[in-house]
């Protein structure tokens, strides 16, 4: 409960931190109509270079410029539709899901530090991700469920797992199935069982509109898909990503490589008495194996980046030439 509470306080502050600028309150999707005046706004702001976007975060973070802070949190937008229409399926509006995932980047805004190296969209998308996860959980009509860690990894799973059994009649899962989920999900049989008949009341896209007719449902749905452009740009910035981090990682020792991918990579870390326990070495010696090693990590994807900014921009004068 006093989770929930502190979780609703920081909403509060970022929905209110939101609103100084005309930009951001241009960023408020109401109903379809404005909901396209959104996605224009947001093709307004342009993708930032990982130069554009450290000198905005340093200008908010170091003097909270808001000048900075429209900018950066602008650039992300179209971040923030991305991954709200992944939520469609659930039966809540997509301007629903799309302010609360500009609660979520605000939160990212707020809380981001630009000294540690990383690109804000890769910080941003857990704070999304989390306020499109936490308003679905509290406002799905269907389901009013607890909120442990299991109970929502199995909420936002079920459907992916079941498809990939090829589960997908309506009706209780075969208890191998039942078993899977549950191993899979580290939740127990019954959790399984439950949310599946929880969910199972779910209208198909496939029901037709009438008895009569030949419509379906969804044939009713808006094509929401991203344009060709915003689809290549964001393939171009996960590849550059998934480079830079595996260079990067590529100048580490291999237990510097270890402990940083346990400590920063993992979707649950590990403690630093487990790495402890593992490098037979004391809890100190790992913090600063992991410190060390995020510095080297650190330099080397700013050295990377650096040297394909200035290989791009020869090739330019090249071409110009």
């Amino acid at each position: 409960m006093q989770r929930n509470a502190e979780t609703r306080t920081t909403q509060a502050t970022a929905k209110a931190t939101a609103q100084p600028t005309t930009q951001t309150r241009a960023a408020e999707p109401r109903s379809a109509e404005p909901m396209q005046l959104y996605l224009q706004d947001a093709r307004k702001y342009q993708y930032l270079t990982p130069e554009q976007e450290h000198d905005l975060a340093v200008r908010w973070h170091d003097r909270q410029d808001p000048t900075a802070l429209d900018m950066l949190v602008g650039s992300h937008l179209r971040l923030v539709v991305k991954m709200a229409r992944g939520y469609l399926g659930y039966g809540l509006p997509l301007a629903d899901l799309v302010a609360e995932g500009n609660v979520g980047v605000m939160q990212a805004a707020q809380k981001f530090d630009p000294g540690k190296g990383f690109r804000f969209a890769t910080y941003a998308s857990w704070w999304v991700r989390a306020a499109i996860q936490e308003y679905v959980l509290h406002n799905w009509s269907l389901v009013k469920i607890g909120t442990t860690a299991g109970q929502k990894k199995l909420f936002f799973s079920l459907r992916r797992l079941k498809a990939r059994m090829q589960e997908l009649e309506s009706g209780d899962l075969s208890p191998e199935a039942v078993e899977s989920i549950a191993t899979e999900l580290n939740v127990s049989k019954t959790e399984v069982v439950e949310m599946n008949r929880r969910l199972g009341n779910d209208r198909s896209l496939n029901v037709g509109l009438s008895e009569d007719g030949d419509a379906e449902w969804q044939d009713l749905l808006a094509d929401d898909r991203p344009d060709q452009e915003t689809t290549l740009a964001d393939s171009e910035e996960r590849r550059r990503r998934q480079q830079f981090l595996k260079l990067g990682l590529g100048v580490l020792d291999d237990r510097e490589r270890k402990i940083l991918i346990a400590r920063r990579l993992r979707d649950e870390p590990l403690t630093l008495e487990e790495l402890s326990q593992t490098f037979h070495v004391s809890r100190e010696r790992v913090r600063q194996l992991e410190v060390r090693a995020f510095e080297k990590l650190q330099k080397a994807v700013i050295a990377t980046a650096k040297t394909e900014q200035l290989t791009m921009e020869k090739n330019r004068l090249l071409t110009v030439a």
